[in-house]
């Protein structure tokens, strides 16, 4: 008997003493990074999720539980262990980390929708030795991951842009190089298939495309009104208008000309619309990308004619101006209106549902293109 009690006692005491052990050191020298792999990914693509555990101690995990929250729209495979998706995507994984020891979970996800997304931090809860007590703390892991609008490509878009001032823009089909070659780059999804250069992918490996000298005599400027004031909402237009904006940035870039972006759009970080100011090259297509990719459609897009009449009237001679937008309310075609009366050209990029072939006003009709999404 009193051999039970010594043993029950020594075993209160070790239980004891192992929690006291487990409340004060099972945090210290633990590291927690949460992180995706790319910074940024197209809408549709597939990125990667990675959660980093290093004990850099020698007291064992024997549980450790590393929860957060991502948005829904980035679409984590349904057989993954561990989650739970309603408004957020919430991620529950267990881990058992021995002293010294650092693991690494990679997660597969899909970007379903254009955005900009935000991981903040994680809640940790580990358990004692025994299993009986539970530990918390909450650690910053701040990462975050753009998912760009795939621009918008089609036959009806690149027979207009062969066709929009011709005086500048060669047809391509008659001349397959109309600028100076600047070397090769890693090809991205947005590149046309035209633009590859077989030799250099065959001799590395990975797909290679042509950089194209960019002119300093010609600039693009691409005008969007996101503004859908009406009952039913045309949010699929609304999204098809900003993949267009991306679609004709991709497409003037490559031809080496110098583009900037100007939308009545919210942009989630800064709360103002977008300007993107104009520059050539790669570095700019991912400035427009990253500006669209941020547009927060649940906020009111500000007045495109207040915000943009003054700026679209001041213009040199050698600049073509785009228009993209999917509704036709009346200031904005007044604002087209006093625009073609000044003697200048432009084109409306007008994306429509299906084969819907909307009423156009009669004065505008030849600046107007219809794209079908």
């Amino acid at each position: 008997m009193t051999k039970i009690l010594i043993i029950g006692l020594l075993f209160c005491l070790l239980y004891l003493a192992q929690r006291e052990v487990y409340k004060r050191l099972w945090s210290r020298h633990l590291n927690v990074t949460i992180s995706f792999a790319q910074e940024s990914i197209f809408q549709g693509e597939q990125g990667e999720l990675r959660e980093t555990i290093e004990n850099r101690k020698r007291l064992p995990l024997a549980m450790l539980k590393v929860k957060f929250k991502a948005d829904r729209s980035l679409v984590f495979g349904s057989s993954e262990k561990g989650s739970r998706t309603t408004d957020q995507y919430y991620r529950n994984d267990v881990f058992r980390i021995s002293g010294g020891e650092r693991v690494t979970r990679t997660l597969k996800f899909q970007g379903a929708k254009r955005g900009y997304y935000v991981i903040q931090g994680a809640d940790l809860v580990a358990e004692d030795l025994l299993l009986t007590t539970s530990y918390r703390l909450s650690v910053p892991a701040r990462t975050e991951l753009y998912v760009y609008p795939m621009p918008y490509d089609s036959e009806e878009l690149r027979r207009s842009l062969t066709n929009l001032n011709g005086e500048i823009l060669i047809k391509r089909s008659l001349v397959e190089d109309p600028f100076e070659y600047r070397g090769i780059r890693e090809y991205r999804p947005s590149d046309s298939m035209r633009t590859i250069n077989w030799k250099a992918t065959a001799r590395t490996g990975d797909l290679k495309v042509n950089r194209k000298n960019y002119t300093s005599l010609k600039s693009v400027r691409i005008f969007f009104n996101l503004q859908d004031d009406g009952i039913l909402k045309k949010e699929d237009r609304v999204e098809a208008a900003i993949r267009i904006v991306a679609g004709l940035a991709t497409e003037f870039l490559s031809l080496g000309f110098q583009v900037a972006c100007y939308g009545n759009g919210v942009d989630l970080e800064t709360g103002s619309y977008v300007s993107v100011s104009p520059k050539g090259g790669d570095n700019q297509a991912d400035a427009i990308y990253r500006a669209l990719a941020r547009i927060d459609l649940k906020q009111e897009p500000v007045s495109f004619v207040k915000t943009f009449q003054e700026k679209l009237f001041v213009m040199s001679a050698d600049t073509i101006t785009c228009f993209v937008a999917p509704n036709q309310y009346d200031d904005f075609l007044e604002l087209l209106r006093s625009y073609q009366t000044s003697g200048r050209d432009y084109r409306w990029f007008y994306p429509v549902s299906g084969k819907e072939v909307p009423e156009l006003p009669g004065d505008l009709h030849g600046h107007v293109q219809l794209l079908h999404i």
